[in-house]
């Protein structure tokens, strides 16, 4: 298959590190090579030139539309966004599972001519450049991967909904769509045909609420929260832009996982929606929809089980020529059509597990024993019972696994359990201190607050007041300040929203002229006041360098940073009372990198921007407190000033108000309470590039539903 996102690489690198916003990294490969994409200015992509354009050159170049540039950036980056992760969900390699598809005779949406908008209806979208409308005759007979590509870009509706059974493959038919939708935009040499082939991109459904936000709105917000070509400046304009003339398309997964009143809500509110849609969800859950809301003009094709030969076939490219005699026993089995063994290897999951659990030289026969495996659901539920140790077995060839599979076991096994207790599917890493007990936390963050925050503050009162008491109210006020910080970690235990600000969306050009007036005016009205009631006054360097803190607090509370100065002395008054959401579009002015973001990504960020900036808040209170008590007393007292302010206000910001530190001490927690691995992040990453988890946006699911619920079946022990 033609990679879509195989384009023209000038302008690539390599870094050794990774950021949450530009330059920002896209990681592919088994060893983390970070591949950084440059965009120097916007350009459409170049087409060789043909006679006949040649034979014109002379003539006036045509002036193109600025978002075709980025609707071709953004099909890179979807490209390679999915090309990785059908890489990791093996869709690719050895060739895929083909796909077969019907017309749904269930009632999930109306008559096909209103879809294909033959007689007297009228077409909503027209066929894609170099493909034909699609019509009943060529829908009678259903068809495989083309022929559903075919109908996705030919369909007059523009509206197409995926149904089966569970475990049918209909995510993996949707996202080989989608990479199919790619590669015939690519393959447009036209630019004017090119602009007219939307962009296809894969969203959840999980999050959004029809009553507040169109569907043009939340796909908007979505597209400008998970791909970072639409960050900083205008990006969610432009992405509205795109939705708006329908240059994106969208595939909307997960219908079936949301509340059946929402389901319906959401469906009504795609009805005006002004883009191409492919809705994915389960038969069943769809046919409830129906029955309260309907897609007008939409076409329901059913996803067909996989046929024996197509699955034997399948299972014999990835082994030997001459297979072991286990294999083809059950080949043949599989190829007869008989037992319970062609019924369990109807979906892909199931041929997938059977791939992963057994070798070459694996006794795979076993599983041809109607006695121990006597129907198709005791087939599947022992590849699912045997999928982790698979995945973490050590092969040749390959690096040791980082963490054994006893302990990947216990681990999943305990996600999926609080996962299936909550009723939810997605793993948002940042809920994660809402999981356990936060008293352990809160006296480990005490502890650790008083003893090193603490010494300070009582060598300040004791070089004030050299007195037994004064030392214990002193050491009186370090358990008291570590036990006001500490109190924070109360804050995570309810789910927290997620920012994803960065570097140049909090510092932008309005802040921070904002922060350098208010430095300026408060500086030199001081140095105009203070010499009319002091005499002599403090020096004027003085007067501007302790009033730097109020400038950089404005800077804050008028941007996206406001919530890093919550708490702090001084600096926090009026903290988000200047803040407006019309600010956030004043950010970076040029996107340098784009790629879309993941979870580790949002874990990064966290970790790295606002523990930086949680630290620059600690270090602003120091300059604002010490250099004006040295100037007034002496200079050692307002150095021990300084170390006490930096050091309760960075560890009130940082220590326990930042969503990643607080996540990783949750992890720390877990580790001791239920044995999971104390870099949980990280082994959450590592679980995905064994195909046991994947990610949609910032947010981990376990690789199939029916893998959650085995696993949540016993708790680990």
């Amino acid at each position: 298959m033609t990679d879509p996102g195989a384009e023209s690489t000038a302008g690539s690198g390599e870094v050794s590190g990774n950021t949450f916003h530009g330059p920002t990294a896209f990681q592919a490969g088994d060893h983390n090579v970070l591949n950084v994409h440059h965009v120097h200015h916007h350009t459409a992509p170049a087409t060789p030139a043909t006679p006949a354009t040649s034979a014109t050159s002379a003539a006036p170049a045509t002036t193109l539309d600025p978002l075709d540039a980025t609707a071709d950036e953004l099909a890179r980056v979807v490209g390679a966004q999915w090309q990785e992760e059908a890489g990791l969900r093996r869709l690719l390699e050895p060739a895929p599972l083909p796909v077969r598809w019907r017309v749904s005779e269930r009632k999930v949406a109306g008559r096909v001519a209103a879809a294909t908008a033959e007689g007297a209806a009228r077409a909503r979208f027209g066929p894609l450049p170099g493909l034909g409308p699609a019509t009943r005759d060529r829908l009678r007979d259903g068809g495989g991967l083309s022929e559903l590509h075919a109908v996705y870009g030919g369909l007059a509706s523009g509206r197409l909904l995926l149904v089966g059974a569970p475990a049918a493959g209909k995510t993996a038919s949707a996202v080989l769509l989608l990479l199919d939708a790619l590669a015939h935009r690519a393959a447009q040499a036209a630019p004017a045909d090119r602009a007219r082939v939307p962009v296809p991109v894969l969203l959840s459904l999980d999050g959004w609420n029809p009553g507040e936000d169109t569907a043009v709105d939340w796909a908007a917000d979505r597209l400008s929260r998970e791909y970072t070509l639409f960050h900083g400046k205008g990006g969610r304009a432009r992405a509205r832009q795109l939705l708006e003339q329908g240059r994106v398309s969208l595939f909307l997964d997960g219908l079936d996982e949301v509340a059946g009143r929402l389901r319906g809500a959401m469906v009504s509110a795609l009805e005006t929606a002004p883009f191409r849609l492919v809705l994915v969800s389960r038969a069943r859950e769809a046919v409830l929809t129906a029955k309260k809301a309907r897609l007008g003009g939409a076409l329901a094709v059913q996803i067909q089980p996989v046929r024996p030969a197509d699955a034997a076939g399948y299972l014999l490219n990835r082994l030997p020529a001459e297979p072991s005699t286990a294999w083809r026993a059950l080949t043949g089995r599989l190829l007869a059509e008989t037992g319970p063994l062609a019924a369990a290897l109807a979906g892909p999951l199931a041929i997938a597990l059977l791939r992963d659990v057994y070798g070459d030289d694996d006794p795979v026969d076993e599983l041809l024993d109607t006695a121990r495996f006597p129907t198709p659901a005791a087939i599947e539920n022992h590849l699912l019972d045997h999928a982790v140790v698979a995945a973490y077995a050590r092969r040749p060839g390959h690096p040791r696994p980082r963490y054994s599979a006893r302990t990947a076991e216990r681990t999943l096994r305990y996600l999926a359990a609080r996962l299936t207790e909550d009723g939810a599917r997605d793993l948002r890493w940042w809920h994660l201190p809402g999981w356990t007990d936060h008293r352990p936390r809160l006296i480990a963050v005490w502890i650790v607050s008083t003893v090193v925050c603490g010494p300070p503050g009582v060598v300040m009162a004791w070089s004030l007041h050299a007195t037994p008491l004064v030392s214990v109210i002193g050491a009186l006020s370090a358990i008291g300040g570590g036990y006001g910080v500490a109190r924070r970690v109360a804050e995570f235990s309810e789910p927290q929203p997620l920012s994803s600000a960065g570097w140049r969306d909090i510092f932008t050009p309005d802040t921070v002229r904002s922060g350098i007036r208010q430095w300026l005016f408060v500086g030199t009205g001081l140095c105009l006041l203070l010499p009319l009631i002091f005499d002599p006054g403090p020096p004027i360097w003085l007067l501007y360098l302790v009033t730097l803190p109020i400038g950089f607090s404005e800077l804050l509370v008028t941007g996206r940073g406001h919530k890093i100065l919550s708490g702090t002395p001084f600096l926090s008054a009026g903290s988000g009372r200047g803040y407006d959401k019309v600010r956030e579009g004043f950010a970076r002015p040029q996107v340098v990198d784009t790629r879309s973001v993941g979870p580790v990504d949002v874990w990064r960020h966290h970790i790295g921007l606002r523990l930086f900036l949680g630290l620059l808040t600690g270090f602003a209170l120091a300059l604002y407190i010490g250099p004006i008590i040295a100037w007034a007393q002496y200079p050692l007292l307002g150095a021990m000033f300084a170390l006490t302010a930096a050091l309760w206000t960075g560890a009130t910001s940082v220590l326990v108000g930042n969503l990643a530190v607080a996540t990783a001490l949750t992890a720390v927690q877990l580790h001791f309470e239920e044995g999971t691995p104390v870099r949980l992040v990280r082994f959450l990453e590592d679980a995905r590039r064994r195909n046991l988890l994947r990610v949609t946006g910032p947010v981990y699911q376990f690789r199939h539903a029916r893998l959650q619920e085995r696993l949540a079946a016993d708790k680990p022990t």
